[in-house]
């Protein structure tokens, strides 16, 4: 029930340089330093034996815009279908690892896997963040990224869901607090 979790869909190569991407909502952060998420994946899906044998993959976060594609990857077997050329997505070369980024995702997160871990039905992958891209037309001025922008997608029991709007700032009831001592 925690819920709800971002929505991401995680792009692979594997040793052939045949790319994939599968749609994962077990995703999160669990490092500042360094920078680490993992991902928790069913050893049954086609990317698993991907994933562990290759240990990298990017993590590119979703958009309202991507929707569509992320549903598709995560109900079509790459098996199957080539999935960058089904949806038309933009496979670009990453600067570290071989998977690729997803062109019109408006974060890209390169990872490199540090350990796996057997869960039960999935199993998860520890990663370090080893490269960022981020969207520029999503950039202000001072340098800040503003994710809000691209309108970010969520999941929770089965439905997508549109995030996005701030509703305070970290710190916040602090300050609060303080300026009502004022």
């Amino acid at each position: 029930m925690l819920y709800p979790l971002p929505v991401v869909m995680v792009s692979v190569a594997d040793k052939n340089g045949k790319y994939n991407i599968i749609t994962i909502a077990w995703a999160g952060t669990v490092c500042t330093n360094p920078p680490m998420v993992s991902i928790s994946v069913r050893p049954e899906r086609y990317s698993f034996d991907i994933l562990r044998d290759s240990g990298e993959f990017v993590v590119n976060l979703t958009s309202k815009e991507l929707v569509y594609a992320a549903d598709y990857c995560g109900v079509k077997s790459g098996r199957d279908v080539d999935k960058f050329k089904e949806l038309g997505l933009t496979p670009l070369p990453a600067s570290v690892v071989k998977a690729p980024v997803i062109g019109e995702s408006p974060v890209n997160l390169e990872c490199k896997v540090t350990q796996l871990i057997p869960l039960g039905s999935h199993t998860m992958f520890l990663a370090e963040v080893v490269a960022v891209h981020a969207e520029q037309k999503y950039m202000d001025e001072k340098g800040k990224f503003h994710l809000e922008q691209a309108e970010p997608v969520v999941y929770s029991h089965g439905a997508y869901l549109l995030c996005g709007r701030q509703l305070g700032t970290f710190g916040c009831s602090v300050r609060r607090r303080t300026e009502r001592k004022k």
